[in-house]
């Protein structure tokens, strides 16, 4: 197992549970555009590196990451604008969109062991 194949399985677990919450905006890996894979990518070196760190740290390097990369905080998700919803505060996020944080390291958790 490698990080991408980590970062995958996030995204595709990210994917599902953000079809139970009525959002199927999200595309499968192989269709992902490459801010989405390398996001995910980002994700999982920073679990892996961390390993002591919280969702809420989780949800913090993620936001510095879209920030350096030029996104701002916006109430739909547009990639053409760079912006997002959960640019904001950990504190300030809905329930369930903390809960993709939790979801995310757990996977990270439980896969890291067995990257070569």
């Amino acid at each position: 197992m490698n990080i991408i194949q980590i970062a995958k399985i996030c995204h595709d677990a990210n994917r599902s549970y953000c079809q139970t919450l009525g959002d199927n905006s999200q595309c499968v890996w192989e269709t992902a555009s490459d801010w989405q894979r390398s996001s995910a990518i980002a994700g999982v070196n920073y679990a892996i590196a961390k390993p002591n760190s919280t969702a809420k740290d989780q949800h913090d390097a993620w936001m510095t990451d879209k920030i350096a990369d030029g996104w701002t905080y916006g109430p739909v998700k547009s990639a053409i604008n760079k912006q997002h919803p959960c640019i904001v505060p950990y504190d300030e996020l809905p329930e369930e969109q903390k809960i993709k944080d939790h979801l995310f390291r757990a996977i990270v958790t439980s896969l890291k062991q067995f990257v070569k």
